[in-house]
């Protein structure tokens, strides 16, 4: 008996999260800043949304497939990507599977929240684009953020997908592996997978490091456990400052051939998200009372999250409403990390490691993120090439500059601010001792992300405070002035469903 013919599997990587509210343009640069990888040089360490990539080629290698790998691009978070980088990037992946054909599938690591110039639905175009190469018949799954929009046209060009279930998003390694998983079952024979969705009908954030949400993840996995013909359950967040018409979230079942189990399992979850629908958030203070409270705290360090100047959501990560309020209120033994400010990092680069001089640094961006800061400063600490931990990813922000912020007279106000050139949000406690600070040695760590940086700070921090200071993100979808985002969703709407629920 001659042994079952091996297969042949395309892989590639298409990502970025659109903020369509940020004046941010990604250009191609931006994903050869953040991470790009053409064919064959990609890393063995998986990075965030290309994560199936390196996991596929342990799993090719053990059933000894093929794996044809394509481009894998990412870029951090921004406002619209460039038309020439958007088509630029899937023309050379839609190349490099035309190159490869036949295929016997297709499996794509996406983030879900693009939006480019002239494309509301760019992961739509693409994934439409790949099926029409590789047939009704061939495979084509993708593993996805859950920030993100799940469009009708990816549904109906997709045989599946998975989805974080984290956030923080701790678990895309995992999720990869049931991608694989979920790959081998239907390529082997064993399963047929089917995709159900369900709209919840609102926009909201699930933080799974506090309940409900963590107690909701926690069922889902219990439950894919539990049920022989359930593959996967994921919840789509949404992505509130993406300005399409199919934002919002939504719940997805992967069943194996059991459509009505998908179906019914897709409904009840989502309708229990929409019943906890403004309990998921955490708390927040504004900029004067999280300062006073850090302040106040008899152990430290006490870590403010400036949680809607968040790179990791599009923002420039340049808002210095906060650091204002540290001065003003006297704040000492203080890191901050990060201000984006190319300009004032080579300024620091150009006056040298020790140099004092006069400095203007950060709110250059957009309205609402406070004034510049014109200080004394101290250059105590370049590096040329600064990066920081995200699980078992590497994140550049660098070149950057650490520099202590002096009065009028060259006295420490006792306050340190890492300057960067490559936005990136505040992921892991690496971000300072790349720069050489000492985050247990700092009465206050003030970082700028909602959610992400919670796993790795967590276990350092004596208290959490989540500060909303300024509006550089649109944090409340109810006031947000969208354009093209539909009108039937929480909380645009108070009953969506008009069932007075």
């Amino acid at each position: 008996m001659s042994a079952e013919p091996s297969k042949r599997i395309f892989v590639a990587a298409l990502a970025t999260e659109t903020n369509t509210f940020s004046p941010i343009v990604i250009d191609r640069k931006a994903s050869v800043d953040s991470f790009y990888a053409p064919p064959g040089p990609h890393p063995d360490t998986p990075t965030r949304c290309p994560a199936p990539i390196p996991v596929g080629r342990r799993i090719c290698a053990e059933k000894g497939w093929s794996l044809i790998e394509g481009t894998a691009a990412w870029a951090d978070p921004a406002g619209l990507v460039s038309r020439d980088a958007y088509e630029g990037l899937r023309d050379e992946i839609l190349g490099q599977l035309r190159d490869a054909m036949p295929v016997d599938g297709v499996v794509m690591g996406l983030h879900g929240a693009m939006v480019a110039q002239g494309y509301l639905d760019p992961e739509g175009d693409l994934l439409a684009r790949l099926r029409d190469i590789i047939g009704p018949d061939c495979l084509l799954c993708a593993e996805i953020d859950p920030h993100s929009h799940l469009t009708a046209k990816r549904v109906a060009a997709l045989n599946f997908v998975t989805v974080f279930k984290e956030f923080p998003h701790t678990d895309f390694v995992d999720r990869a592996e049931d991608l694989w998983r979920i790959v081998v079952d239907t390529l082997e024979g064993r399963v047929t997978p089917v995709m159900s969705v369900y709209d919840c009908r609102m926009i909201d954030v699930f933080p799974t490091s506090r309940q409900p949400m963590r107690g909701f993840v926690d069922r889902m996995m219990a439950l894919e456990s539990e049920l022989p013909t359930l593959l996967s359950l994921s919840a789509i967040h949404g992505f509130m400052a993406g300005d399409v018409p199919e934002m919002g979230t939504k719940m997805i079942a992967i069943t194996d051939a059991d459509p009505a189990l998908g179906a019914e399992l897709a409904e009840r979850l989502g309708q229990e998200l929409f019943a906890n629908r403004g309990k998921h958030m955490m708390p927040q203070l504004d900029e004067k009372a999280a300062v006073a409270q850090a302040i106040a705290a008899k152990a430290h360090p006490v870590v403010i999250a400036d949680m809607w100047d968040n790179p990791g959501g599009g923002t420039a990560g340049d808002a210095t409403v906060l650091l204002k309020e540290l001065l003003a209120q006297g704040a000492r033994g203080v890191a901050l990390g990060t201000i984006w400010d190319p300009i004032a990092v080579q300024l620091c680069f150009a006056a040298g490691e020790e140099a004092e001089m006069p400095l203007r640094f950060g709110a250059k961006s957009a309205p609402l993120t406070g004034e510049p800061v014109d200080a004394l400063v101290r250059v105590i600490k370049l590096s040329s090439d600064a990066e920081m931990c995200f699980g078992t990813s590497r994140v550049p922000f660098g070149p950057a500059a650490r520099i202590a912020v002096l009065d009028g007279a060259g006295a420490e106000t006792g306050i340190e601010v890492i300057l960067n050139t490559v936005r990136a949000q505040s992921y892991d406690p690496s971000l300072f001792s790349a720069l050489g600070i000492d985050p247990l040695a700092q009465r206050i760590l003030v970082i700028k992300s909602t959610n992400h940086f919670y796993a790795a700070f967590q276990p350092i921090a004596a208290e959490i405070l989540y500060c909303s200071a300024g509006k550089p993100y649109p944090n409340d979808p109810a006031t947000t002035p969208y354009r093209l985002v539909r009108k039937d969703i929480w909380p645009r709407v108070s009953d969506p469903f008009g069932q007075g629920v």
